[in-house]
């Protein structure tokens, strides 16, 4: 009777992980190139999903950490009260809004949706109302600056700063003055006369983020109060010291506020962007994930191949004492084999590449003369990488769990061979 043992050699040796004398080698080549060929695609396969889902996470963390740059963690507004009587209260919503430990900075916003006009150019941006003294404690708009400062923006100056994208659209510089017109205005007998002021261009900043940078214009919140008095919401913005928790602040500071003081969370405001990210992570997962699928059905054919041309091995091991199980585990211990170092290389190769793609595309870039991530289509300029082990290893497991089912149907078959009718026709 054979020993156990010779399980896990045989099945490294049609592997291609044990060497063995034979005389006619050429069908022993013949299976380690197709047990490389369902190593190499299983390798390649993890290793694109490892690739693509940290560039994924990368963005989404990328964009997110700007984004959080110039909007608060939490916003704190009444909805219907104007900007004027809102403001008149704004202190003790913040310092009520301040007992709960998790809150770090405070201060208050007017937001408005407004128009700019510079000669015969033309550009809509959300206004942002805010105190220079108070930004800090809740943005990085200081550190952002290009040109200027907004310590500029003082009550009745009406000072404004814009983001680099929309003054390059309109042509205009610090010192320049832009003609800012609100939705509502007044009617007269000679029709309907929109709100409008004139702003002088005071500084200008760059968060990175390109639709902010084309959309967004800073005021101070005073100024904001008087042009948008009917169409601003206004409020009080907040930082938190861990921004995953905002949801969960968020409900906490709606149990000690007025009731007509609602919170809203940046997941909240930003829903539509994350839960279209998450999604495509998740389809980009299983659509790259069948990458792994068709290289376990090739291992699954290299398999059944294997066992075709080991008949006449099967069939000795049977006459010397060998059980069905036991020839069943061999060509198990094979598939397994293949599918573990394959598996193995692709983590290998993949977490190499994600945690160098900073070097890598950029030396690509510079090789064939592109750019890869144009500003103006994917918000930022340059491609990021963000391996999570979460990732990596659901994507090792599921490689593993799929190698090995791919495993079972050969196996099964080789231990189902009769060795007498093997050596009949052998």
């Amino acid at each position: 009777m054979l020993k156990s043992s010779y399980e896990l050699w045989i099945g490294a040796r049609y592997a291609g992980m044990a060497r063995a004398r034979r005389r006619d080698g050429r069908k022993d080549r013949f299976v380690s190139f197709i047990a490389a060929t369902s190593m190499a695609g299983i390798a390649l396969g993890v290793a694109a999903l490892i690739v693509v889902l940290s560039v994924m996470n990368g963005f989404q963390t990328q964009v997110r950490d700007r984004m959080l740059s110039v909007l608060p963690h939490i916003e704190l507004y009444v909805p219907g009260m104007a900007p004027g009587q809102v403001l008149q209260h704004w202190q003790q919503i913040a310092q009520d809004a301040e007992k709960n430990r998790a809150v770090k900075g405070a201060a208050p916003f007017v937001a408005a949706q407004a128009m700019l006009v510079r000669g015969e150019s033309l550009s809509g941006v959300q206004i942002r109302g805010i105190d220079p003294k108070l930004e800090s404690a809740v943005s990085d708009i200081h550190g952002q600056m290009m040109d200027g400062s907004l310590d500029a923006l003082q009550p009745g100056s009406y000072a404004i700063v814009l983001g680099n994208q929309i003054a390059a659209s309109l042509g205009v510089h610090r010192g320049d003055t832009v003609l800012v017109l609100a939705p509502q205005g007044s009617i007269s007998p000679a029709g309907f006369a929109p709100r409008m002021r004139q702003f002088t261009v005071a500084g200008i900043f760059s968060s990175g983020y390109y639709e902010y940078d084309a959309s967004l214009a800073f005021v101070n919140y005073e100024d904001a109060a008087k042009v948008f008095r009917d169409s601003g919401t206004s409020g009080v913005r907040l930082r938190i010291a861990d921004m995953q928790r905002a949801p969960e602040v968020a409900q906490q500071l709606k149990q000690i506020l007025p009731p007509a003081v609602q919170a809203s969370d940046w997941t909240q405001n930003n829903r539509t962007w994350f839960a279209a990210v998450r999604t495509e992570k998740r389809m980009m997962f299983l659509i790259l994930a069948l990458i792994v699928a068709v290289a376990a059905f090739n291992l699954l054919s290299s398999l059944v191949m294997a066992v075709k041309d080991k008949q006449s091995d099967i069939a000795i091991l049977r006459t010397l004492g060998a059980t069905p199980r036991e020839i069943g585990r061999i060509f198990l211990v094979q598939g397994t084999l293949i599918g573990v170092v394959g598996t193995l290389l692709g983590v290998g190769f993949g977490a190499l590449i994600a945690y160098n793609i900073d070097v890598i595309v950029p030396f690509l870039e510079r090789l064939f003369g592109v750019h890869f991530l144009p500003q103006q289509v994917y918000f930022i300029s340059e491609l990021p990488s963000t391996p999570e082990l979460s990732d990596i290893v659901t994507i090792a497991v599921t490689s593993l769990v799929l190698s090995v089912l791919a495993t079972l149907y050969p196996s099964w078959r080789a231990s189902r061979l009769q060795p007498a009718e093997v050596l009949r026709h052998d």
